[in-house]
This record gives structure tokens, C-alpha cells and sequence, in this order.
């Protein structure tokens, strides 16, 4: 698999999987139309938060592609000290949680535009401003300032028409069941299933 980032910062190239953290404020379209179909991969939530904090710890916290790609080098070679994530997790976990959830959002609902911070259904304008989290403090984004008591119809992201199948996944997968020995091998066939004869993948 490549990363998005890698798409949008090192260029374009012929890849079976594309890891996706978008529309997070981690993730970025950095793929252009080269994606064929979502294949969505949940994990336990109490893990996620702490192998992310894991990654962000070993990155410094960047903030921009040029940081973290500097740092790569550092990933997974030590474990963060238990203070460093304790206090991530009383600043962030509340809110990571609720994006955690706006993510899978996104994906089920086909890339219907919802507020991360609310989940209410957003305008493209907001959602615009969204996408661009290190743009804006975040009174600046707040829901009722940016959109109020507007009667807002529902809209979807214009990135998903760049995907042949839009953004909603033809398939859901565990990620603790597929690096389980017992029952990875049948999600591995599911996934297997889910390319078959895409282009490039005979």
C-alpha cells in the first residue's frame, strides 16, 4: 500500500492499495482519480488512539508532509513514555473519538458532508474550511459561526465521483480479523474477491 501523502507529495504511481487517513485532518486526496473502490478497515478504537498517539510521538507532532517525512526513520523504534500519552489523551481523546466516528461517517454515507466537531450536515464552504484544519483556530470553524440556523440540504463530497464507486466501501473489514490466524485467511480471500479482475490486478 502508499500512502496518500505520497501520492500528492512524491507523485503518482501503479499501486494495488492506497492507506487512506482522509477526510481526518491527518489525511489528505492525494490520489487524484486513480482509486477504483473503498475498501473500509476498522479498528478496536482503544488501539487506534494509542498506535496513533504512537506514530505522532514518533514524528514530533508534525504538521506539515516535509516534518513527518524527516522523520520517518523514527517510526516504531521506541515506545513514547506513559506521561507523554496520558497527557495527549486527557487534551485529545474526546475529540478523536468523535472524528474516529465522522470518519466512518463519511465513508458509510458515500461522502455526505457532515462537521466533525457536531456531525451535522455542513455546506460546502465549511466543509472547505474542514479540510484545512491548520488554516483556521477552531472558534473560527465552529458550526453555528460558520453555518448558524441555516437550513442546510444535504450535499456529498466532489471528491467521490473521482472514485469509480464512489466513496461508499463494497467492503467492510476487522482489522483484528485479518491478522488473526484463524480467520484472516477468509478475510484475506474477501479482499482477494473485492480486486478480482480490476485493472492491473490479474
Amino acid at each position: 500500500a502508499k500512502d496518500e501523502w505520497d501520492f500528492k507529495f512524491l507523485g503518482m504511481s501503479n499501486h494495488p492499495f492506497i492507506k487512506a487517513n482522509y477526510p481526518h485532518h491527518e489525511g489528505i486526496w492525494g490520489w487524484e482519480d486513480a482509486g477504483d473502490q473503498v475498501i473500509m478497515v476498522v479498528r478496536n478504537i482503544k488501539r487506534t488512539m494509542v498506535e496513533y498517539h504512537d506514530i505522532l510521538w514518533d514524528i514530533g507532532y508534525a504538521k506539515t508532509w516535509e516534518e513527518a517525512f524527516a522523520l520517518v526513520p523514527n517510526l516504531y523504534r521506541e515506545r513514547p513514555p506513559l506521561e507523554d500519552f496520558l497527557a495527549w489523551r486527557d487534551e485529545r481523546v474526546f475529540d478523536e473519538i468523535d472524528w474516529y466516528g465522522w470518519f466512518i461517517d463519511y465513508y458509510m454515507e458515500g461522502g455526505l458532508m457532515r462537521d466533525m466537531f457536531t456531525n451535522k450536515i455542513t455546506t460546502p464552504e465549511h466543509w472547505n474550511m474542514l479540510m484545512v484544519p491548520t488554516g483556521y483556530e477552531m472558534e473560527q470553524l465552529s458550526y453555528d459561526v460558520v453555518v448558524g440556523n441555516k437550513n442546510v440540504e444535504p450535499s456529498y463530497d466532489p471528491n467521490c465521483a473521482l472514485i469509480t464507486n464512489g466513496c461508499e466501501p463494497v467492503k467492510v473489514i476487522s482489522a483484528e480479523r485479518l491478522v488473526d490466524h484463524d480467520r484472516g485467511p477468509a478475510i484475506g480471500l474477501e479482499i482477494a474477491a473485492a480486486i478480482d479482475g480490476k485493472v492491473g490486478m490479474d
